[in-house]
């Protein structure tokens, strides 16, 4: 009987052994996995947030790239600072974190401001953005510390590039301001509990913004951190544990540096916090031990529902990603196309006509280039108005994009009425064909226009061709091309003029 006994309570005590050690093991598992899913899910987090500073940041590039080339092409009159102004108004839905465009000149007075009036006597010439670019020749952005507006006391971030005169001399400094409480949008759509921090910084530890919003966190240097002063110098992304140095809170740590710029993506979770779910799975686990299979019921549930909430918030980051993709791929349209009328810019003209001469003389063949100018189009505007003008623009490029036939043949809209057609692998007299298809294709639109002595829409036309055996430049090219089509306009206007090197004339119709 004693060894009956014995033997139950040795067995009792294997099988309280086994399930003691077998549920051990098994909380202590869970915990570790709870950790990798906590650092894991802190990794997108980070590589979200990062595509979304990057994404802030490059369409900010863009639109200030665009602003720049105006400023150094036109000028700051009067007339161009209410154009750009203009252009800031249509740009700013496209980026809602975006407070505003502010222009300075090189003595830091504000010449433009997009969001307010601009304040008597306001002077910019003692920020660090404006010293930076005045002091540096570097046509580089430059992502400055977090600031306070000295008009609407918000805390913004400024993005800026400075601008030259036509001496390539320093002439001031277009910035965008990016405002903080804006870009915290996205940032407190995330769920990062009680303890949570999410950060973005500058590589040299300079904190840019932080979620949730510390004032007294402004512009500080976090470069003794551990994630700055010991993880970051090892590896680009990754994990990390230690209590903070401003609170005493100890957090989960996610960093990702961007490849792309001097930034620091930053995702901290409270490690209690994070340990919650596991430490009530543990408690449960421990006192229904005798229904193992209830337990593990409970803790499907548990589970189901927790890699839910993981896939609900994951697949709103990647909408969010999406959506960046596509401003991204909006605004890449926008800079190489003309809004009015559809055609290549100046920029994206300038950009393949160099190339196209390069390939030109690479291949040793000729590249042809047709100037185009509206014919008394001033007059069109006076007697129509400008809505009507901008319809005239319109039709004449649709009119003129069917004469286009090949595909690297390149019709763009030079600036106003002007019209530019780069043909490669075109002689002058290839080219005169086009241009003559072109004067005949408007002489039968017949697009009536009252101020002219024509009575309808016409077009004069310069043309000029590089040379086979001599290098050559696009600004040769356009001075030739522009030279022609002063001629054909001083000759008296609807017809071509051509212009072969090294200065030869031909007048066609």
């Amino acid at each position: 009987m004693k060894r009956d006994i014995h033997l139950v309570v040795l067995l009792l005590s294997v099988i309280g052994f086994s399930l003691a050690s077998l549920t051990l093991w098994k909380v202590m598992g869970s915990r570790e996995r709870a950790l990798e899913d906590v650092n894991i899910h802190g990794l997108n987090l980070t590589q979200a947030l990062s595509t979304y500073s990057e994404g802030i940041v490059r369409q900010s590039t863009l639109l200030l790239l665009g602003l720049v080339e105006r400023l150094e092409t036109e000028g700051v009159g009067p007339a161009q600072i209410q154009r750009l102004s203009e252009l800031v108004k249509r740009q700013q839905p496209l980026m809602p974190p975006m407070s505003g465009v502010t222009l300075y000149a090189k003595d830091g007075r504000w010449l433009m401001s997009s969001n307010r009036p601009i304040p008597a006597g306001a002077n910019s010439s003692d920020r660090a953005y404006f010293v930076h670019h005045r002091d540096d020749p570097s046509r580089e952005p430059f992502i400055g510390l977090p600031i306070r507006s000295r008009v609407t006391q918000e805390w913004v971030i400024t993005i800026s590039r400075r601008f030259n005169d036509e001496h390539g001399e320093f002439a001031g400094v277009v910035a965008v301001t990016l405002g903080v409480e804006n870009f915290l949008q996205l940032f407190g759509k995330l769920d990062v509990g009680h303890d949570g921090a999410i950060g973005l910084s500058f590589t040299d530890g300079a904190m840019l913004v932080r979620y949730p919003f510390r004032e007294q966190d402004m512009g500080r240097n976090f470069s003794n951190s551990p994630i700055f002063a010991k993880y970051l110098i090892a590896q680009p992304v990754g994990t990390a544990s230690f209590t903070s140095s401003l609170d005493g809170v100890e957090r989960l740590y996610a960093f990702r540096k961007s490849d792309k710029l001097p930034l620091v993506t930053t995702v901290a979770l409270g490690k209690q916090e994070a340990l919650a779910a596991w430490r009530l799975e543990a408690l449960l686990s421990a006192l229904v031990v005798a229904a193992l299979l209830a337990v593990t019921g409970a803790i499907g549930w548990l589970l189901i529902r927790a890699m839910s909430r993981r896939n609900a918030v994951e697949s709103e980051l990647r909408l969010t990603q999406q959506q960046l993709l596509e401003s991204n791929q909006k605004l890449e349209r926008l800079a190489m196309h003309d809004a009015l009328t559809g055609l290549a810019n100046r920029r994206s003209f300038d950009e393949a006509l160099a190339q196209e001469i390069r390939t030109a003389q690479r291949h040793a063949t000729q590249l042809t280039l047709l100037m185009i100018d509206i014919d008394h189009f001033k007059r069109y505007n006076d007697s129509y108005g400008h809505p009507a003008g901008d319809a005239c623009l319109q039709q004449i490029a649709h009119l003129l994009s069917g004469c286009i036939r090949r595909p690297r043949d390149l019709l763009a809209r030079y600036g106003g009425e002007e019209l530019a057609v780069i043909l490669p692998d075109t002689d002058e007299e290839g080219a005169a064909v086009v241009a003559r298809l072109m004067l005949e294709r408007l002489a039968l639109q017949a697009i009536p226009h009252q101020g002219s002595p024509l009575g309808h829409v016409t077009a004069s036309i310069g043309i000029a061709s590089t040379e086979r055996a001599a290098p050559d430049t696009p600004a040769a090219l356009l001075e030739r091309a522009d030279q022609a089509l002063y001629m054909a306009k001083q000759a008296g206007r609807n017809r071509l003029q051509v212009v072969t090197p090294p200065g030869s004339v031909q007048l066609a119709r």
